[in-house]
Protein backbone atom coordinates (compact mmCIF):
# COMPACT_ATOMS: atom_id res chain seq x y z
CA UNK A 1 0.00 0.00 0.00
CA UNK A 2 1.23 3.48 -0.88
CA UNK A 3 -0.65 6.61 0.18
CA UNK A 4 0.39 10.09 -0.93
CA UNK A 5 -1.10 13.47 -0.05
CA UNK A 6 -1.31 14.98 -3.53
CA UNK A 7 -2.89 18.32 -2.71
CA UNK A 8 -4.72 20.18 0.04
CA UNK A 9 -6.22 23.56 0.80
CA UNK A 10 -3.33 25.91 1.64
CA UNK A 11 -2.95 26.67 5.37
CA UNK A 12 -6.01 24.61 6.32
CA UNK A 13 -5.88 25.32 10.06
CA UNK A 14 -5.75 29.08 9.48
CA UNK A 15 -8.64 28.99 6.98
CA UNK A 16 -10.90 27.08 9.35
CA UNK A 17 -10.05 29.49 12.16
CA UNK A 18 -10.91 32.43 9.88
CA UNK A 19 -14.26 30.83 9.01
CA UNK A 20 -14.95 30.27 12.69
CA UNK A 21 -14.28 33.95 13.41
CA UNK A 22 -17.06 34.85 10.99
CA UNK A 23 -19.47 32.59 12.86
CA UNK A 24 -18.63 34.11 16.22
CA UNK A 25 -18.60 37.83 15.76
CA UNK A 26 -16.14 39.06 13.12
CA UNK A 27 -17.14 42.50 11.79
CA UNK A 28 -15.95 41.56 8.30
CA UNK A 29 -14.52 38.61 6.42
CA UNK A 30 -10.96 38.26 7.83
CA UNK A 31 -8.43 38.40 4.99
CA UNK A 32 -5.30 38.44 7.08
CA UNK A 33 -3.71 35.26 8.41
CA UNK A 34 -4.68 34.78 12.08
CA UNK A 35 -2.01 34.39 14.75
CA UNK A 36 -1.02 30.84 15.66
CA UNK A 37 -2.52 31.08 19.16
CA UNK A 38 -5.78 32.35 17.64
CA UNK A 39 -5.87 29.38 15.27
CA UNK A 40 -5.46 26.96 18.15
CA UNK A 41 -8.10 28.80 20.17
CA UNK A 42 -10.78 28.70 17.51
CA UNK A 43 -10.16 25.11 16.46
CA UNK A 44 -10.16 23.91 20.07
CA UNK A 45 -13.42 25.78 20.59
CA UNK A 46 -14.97 24.15 17.52
CA UNK A 47 -13.85 20.73 18.70
CA UNK A 48 -15.27 21.21 22.20
CA UNK A 49 -18.59 22.47 20.84
CA UNK A 50 -18.84 19.80 18.15
CA UNK A 51 -19.28 22.61 15.58
CA UNK A 52 -17.88 20.96 12.46
CA UNK A 53 -19.32 22.97 9.56
CA UNK A 54 -16.33 25.39 9.36
CA UNK A 55 -13.95 22.49 8.72
CA UNK A 56 -15.79 21.70 5.49
CA UNK A 57 -13.97 24.64 3.89
CA UNK A 58 -10.74 22.65 3.58
CA UNK A 59 -10.16 19.50 1.56
CA UNK A 60 -7.40 16.95 1.03
CA UNK A 61 -6.63 14.82 -2.04
CA UNK A 62 -4.88 11.47 -1.70
CA UNK A 63 -3.23 9.16 -4.22
CA UNK A 64 -3.83 5.57 -3.12
CA UNK A 65 -2.02 2.61 -4.70
CA UNK A 66 -1.64 -1.08 -3.99
CA UNK A 67 -5.00 -1.59 -2.30
CA UNK A 68 -7.58 -4.23 -3.10
CA UNK A 69 -10.99 -3.92 -4.71
CA UNK A 70 -12.28 -4.90 -1.29
CA UNK A 71 -11.04 -1.56 0.04
CA UNK A 72 -12.63 0.20 -2.93
CA UNK A 73 -16.02 -1.29 -2.01
CA UNK A 74 -15.63 0.03 1.53
CA UNK A 75 -14.23 3.50 0.93
CA UNK A 76 -16.87 4.42 -1.66
CA UNK A 77 -19.51 4.01 1.03
CA UNK A 78 -18.25 7.34 2.36
CA UNK A 79 -20.58 9.44 0.25
CA UNK A 80 -19.24 12.96 0.75
CA UNK A 81 -16.07 12.35 -1.20
CA UNK A 82 -14.81 12.31 -4.78
CA UNK A 83 -13.25 9.22 -6.35
CA UNK A 84 -11.30 8.50 -9.54
CA UNK A 85 -10.52 4.79 -9.80
CA UNK A 86 -8.64 2.70 -12.35
CA UNK A 87 -11.31 1.11 -14.55
CA UNK A 88 -11.46 -2.63 -15.14
CA UNK A 89 -13.61 -1.91 -18.20
CA UNK A 90 -10.89 0.05 -19.98
CA UNK A 91 -7.70 -1.36 -18.45
CA UNK A 92 -6.74 -5.00 -19.00
CA UNK A 93 -5.96 -7.03 -15.88
CA UNK A 94 -3.98 -9.76 -17.68
CA UNK A 95 -1.20 -9.51 -15.12
CA UNK A 96 -3.07 -8.10 -12.15
CA UNK A 97 -1.33 -7.54 -8.84
CA UNK A 98 -3.14 -8.62 -5.71
CA UNK A 99 -3.22 -7.96 -1.99
CA UNK A 100 -2.51 -10.82 0.43
CA UNK A 101 -4.04 -10.58 3.93
CA UNK A 102 -1.29 -10.79 6.59
CA UNK A 103 -3.00 -13.73 8.30
CA UNK A 104 -2.83 -15.73 5.07
CA UNK A 105 0.75 -14.66 4.32
CA UNK A 106 1.84 -15.85 7.77
CA UNK A 107 0.71 -19.45 7.15
CA UNK A 108 2.68 -21.17 4.35
CA UNK A 109 -0.11 -23.63 3.53
CA UNK A 110 -2.70 -20.85 3.33
CA UNK A 111 -0.34 -18.65 1.31
CA UNK A 112 0.17 -21.42 -1.24
CA UNK A 113 -3.58 -22.00 -1.63
CA UNK A 114 -4.10 -18.28 -2.00
CA UNK A 115 -1.37 -17.93 -4.62
CA UNK A 116 -2.83 -20.80 -6.67
CA UNK A 117 -6.25 -19.16 -6.50
CA UNK A 118 -4.87 -15.85 -7.80
CA UNK A 119 -2.99 -17.60 -10.60
CA UNK A 120 -6.09 -19.55 -11.59
CA UNK A 121 -8.19 -16.37 -11.64
CA UNK A 122 -5.60 -14.65 -13.84
CA UNK A 123 -5.54 -17.57 -16.27
CA UNK A 124 -9.34 -17.78 -16.39
CA UNK A 125 -9.47 -14.03 -17.04
CA UNK A 126 -7.01 -14.32 -19.93
CA UNK A 127 -8.84 -17.29 -21.46
CA UNK A 128 -12.25 -15.67 -21.12
CA UNK A 129 -10.98 -12.45 -22.68
CA UNK A 130 -9.59 -14.37 -25.65
CA UNK A 131 -12.73 -16.47 -26.16
CA UNK A 132 -14.91 -13.37 -26.04
CA UNK A 133 -12.64 -11.45 -28.41
CA UNK A 134 -12.72 -14.29 -30.92
CA UNK A 135 -16.51 -14.67 -30.74
CA UNK A 136 -17.12 -10.95 -31.18
CA UNK A 137 -14.73 -10.76 -34.12
CA UNK A 138 -16.36 -13.74 -35.85
CA UNK A 139 -19.82 -12.23 -35.34
CA UNK A 140 -18.68 -8.99 -36.87
CA UNK A 141 -19.38 -6.92 -33.79
CA UNK A 142 -18.55 -3.27 -34.45
CA UNK A 143 -18.17 -4.04 -38.18
CA UNK A 144 -19.33 -0.50 -38.94
CA UNK A 145 -16.11 0.82 -37.40
CA UNK A 146 -12.65 0.90 -38.96
CA UNK A 147 -10.52 -2.19 -38.38
CA UNK A 148 -8.46 -0.47 -35.70
CA UNK A 149 -11.49 1.02 -33.94
CA UNK A 150 -13.37 -2.29 -34.11
CA UNK A 151 -10.45 -4.17 -32.54
CA UNK A 152 -10.31 -1.64 -29.73
CA UNK A 153 -14.05 -1.84 -29.11
CA UNK A 154 -13.94 -5.66 -29.09
CA UNK A 155 -11.08 -5.59 -26.59
CA UNK A 156 -13.01 -3.28 -24.25
CA UNK A 157 -16.22 -5.31 -24.50
CA UNK A 158 -14.34 -8.54 -23.84
CA UNK A 159 -12.49 -7.45 -20.71
CA UNK A 160 -15.67 -5.79 -19.47
CA UNK A 161 -17.27 -9.24 -19.10
CA UNK A 162 -14.11 -11.21 -18.30
CA UNK A 163 -13.50 -9.04 -15.22
CA UNK A 164 -16.32 -10.84 -13.41
CA UNK A 165 -13.90 -13.66 -12.52
CA UNK A 166 -11.40 -11.27 -10.91
CA UNK A 167 -11.11 -11.55 -7.10
CA UNK A 168 -11.61 -8.91 -4.44
CA UNK A 169 -7.86 -9.19 -3.87
CA UNK A 170 -7.16 -7.60 -7.28
CA UNK A 171 -5.11 -4.43 -6.82
CA UNK A 172 -6.44 -1.05 -7.81
CA UNK A 173 -5.44 2.59 -7.50
CA UNK A 174 -7.49 5.71 -6.96
CA UNK A 175 -7.46 9.42 -6.24
CA UNK A 176 -9.72 10.40 -3.34
CA UNK A 177 -10.72 13.87 -2.17
CA UNK A 178 -12.54 14.55 1.10
CA UNK A 179 -13.17 17.68 3.10
CA UNK A 180 -12.00 17.68 6.72
CA UNK A 181 -15.44 16.96 8.14
CA UNK A 182 -15.79 13.86 5.97
CA UNK A 183 -12.32 12.82 7.06
CA UNK A 184 -13.35 13.12 10.71
CA UNK A 185 -16.15 10.64 10.04
CA UNK A 186 -13.87 8.41 7.98
CA UNK A 187 -11.25 8.28 10.74
CA UNK A 188 -13.83 7.64 13.46
CA UNK A 189 -15.11 4.59 11.60
CA UNK A 190 -12.02 3.24 9.87
CA UNK A 191 -9.29 3.82 12.47
CA UNK A 192 -11.36 1.78 14.91
CA UNK A 193 -9.76 -1.54 15.79
CA UNK A 194 -12.93 -3.30 14.63
CA UNK A 195 -12.57 -1.98 11.07
CA UNK A 196 -11.28 -4.39 8.42
CA UNK A 197 -7.48 -4.56 8.53
CA UNK A 198 -6.72 -3.10 5.10
CA UNK A 199 -8.93 -0.04 5.25
CA UNK A 200 -7.81 0.49 8.85
CA UNK A 201 -4.21 0.72 7.64
CA UNK A 202 -5.27 3.03 4.83
CA UNK A 203 -7.07 5.31 7.29
CA UNK A 204 -4.05 5.33 9.61
CA UNK A 205 -1.72 6.41 6.81
CA UNK A 206 -4.14 9.09 5.64
CA UNK A 207 -4.46 10.45 9.18
CA UNK A 208 -0.69 10.63 9.61
CA UNK A 209 -0.39 12.59 6.37
CA UNK A 210 -3.05 15.20 7.21
CA UNK A 211 -1.69 15.64 10.74
CA UNK A 212 1.61 16.74 9.23
CA UNK A 213 0.03 19.62 7.30
CA UNK A 214 -2.93 20.37 9.57
CA UNK A 215 -1.98 19.46 13.14
CA UNK A 216 -4.63 21.53 14.91
CA UNK A 217 -7.53 20.21 12.87
CA UNK A 218 -6.57 16.55 13.19
CA UNK A 219 -4.95 16.41 16.63
CA UNK A 220 -7.99 14.64 18.08
CA UNK A 221 -9.04 12.80 14.93
CA UNK A 222 -9.02 9.03 15.03
CA UNK A 223 -11.08 6.24 16.57
CA UNK A 224 -13.84 7.32 19.00
CA UNK A 225 -12.01 5.84 21.98
CA UNK A 226 -9.19 8.35 21.44
CA UNK A 227 -11.30 11.07 23.05
CA UNK A 228 -13.83 9.21 25.17
CA UNK A 229 -15.54 5.93 25.87
CA UNK A 230 -15.76 3.26 23.18
CA UNK A 231 -19.23 3.43 21.55
CA UNK A 232 -19.18 -0.22 20.43
CA UNK A 233 -20.66 -1.61 23.64
CA UNK A 234 -20.37 -5.39 23.89
CA UNK A 235 -18.75 -5.39 20.44
CA UNK A 236 -15.79 -3.35 21.73
CA UNK A 237 -12.29 -4.71 21.06
CA UNK A 238 -11.45 -3.94 24.69
CA UNK A 239 -8.22 -2.17 23.70
CA UNK A 240 -9.20 1.48 24.18
CA UNK A 241 -6.12 2.33 26.25
CA UNK A 242 -3.84 0.65 23.72
CA UNK A 243 -5.47 2.60 20.89
CA UNK A 244 -5.08 5.89 22.77
CA UNK A 245 -1.38 5.24 23.27
CA UNK A 246 -0.97 4.25 19.62
CA UNK A 247 -2.58 7.37 18.18
CA UNK A 248 -1.19 9.75 20.78
CA UNK A 249 2.33 8.47 20.10
CA UNK A 250 1.82 8.88 16.37
CA UNK A 251 0.44 12.35 16.91
CA UNK A 252 3.49 13.35 18.91
CA UNK A 253 5.89 11.80 16.40
CA UNK A 254 4.24 13.80 13.62
CA UNK A 255 3.95 17.02 15.59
Amino acid sequence: MKVTLLAYTPEPDALVAAAARVCYGADAIPHEKPAADSVEKFINMLTEMGHESPVEHVSFTFGIEGVSRSVLAQITRHRIASFSVRSQRYVSEDEFGYVTPPEIAAIPEAAEIYKRSMERAAEDYRQLSEVLRKAKAERGDFAQKSEKAAAKAIEKASIEDARYVLPNACETMMVVTMNARSLYNFFRLRCCNRAQWEIRELARQMLMLVREVSPALFRKAGPPCLNGACPEGKMSCGKAEEMRKLYTAKEQSNG
